[in-house]
């Protein structure tokens, strides 16, 4: 009998979460006025993390199982090749916690633009034309975000001091 790998656990443990999540999501308070209903939204995450949870079942179900258990860090390297076997998982959560605390000042546009474009110039490189391409990806997801919420939702998105200096 094949031993089962580490990706097929964590998919098996992400399904029986969406399950559980699901299952506390009919516990939901539903309003007497006809509005969309308030697990609407959780419900479709849900659904759309649980078909990607199969999908990753799915995919690790053919995979070999690995041999050790060391997180692939390069054996007797240390913590320097710890960190350079983690590099760009690092940058992201860097980059992430920069734009977190940089969110009352820029607000989430400008920030959001800045962090996407410098992460992607992190992990993809600054050479040649791909800088233009990064800020166009840049402007395009998050600008598309920011106006599906600010118009198409109505959810107040922090402006940042950039755009609201008095407030």
């Amino acid at each position: 009998m094949q031993r089962l790998n580490r990706d097929v656990v964590i998919a098996i443990v992400l399904l029986v979460f969406c399950g559980v999540f699901f299952w506390a999501s009919f516990d939901i308070r539903q309003p007497d006025y006809g509005v969309l209903m308030p697990s609407t939204w959780p419900r479709v995450v849900l659904a759309v993390l649980a078909f990607l949870s199969m999908l990753y079942l799915f995919q690790s179900l053919g995979r070999e199982p690995e041999g050790t258990d060391d997180g692939g860090a390069p054996r007797g390297a240390g913590l320097r090749g710890w960190i350079a076997h983690w590099r760009n998982p690092l940058w992201c959560f860097a980059l992430f916690f920069a734009y977190l605390a940089t969110l009352p000042v820029l607000g989430m546009l400008i920030g959001g633009v800045l962090f996407v474009f410098v992460l992607l110039g992190m992990l993809g490189g600054w050479e040649g034309r791909k800088p233009l391409f990064h800020g166009a990806v840049a402007l395009l997801t998050i600008g598309g975000m920011w106006s599906l919420f600010t118009f198409g939702l109505d959810v107040m998105l922090p402006p940042g001091m950039i755009f609201n200096p008095f407030g």
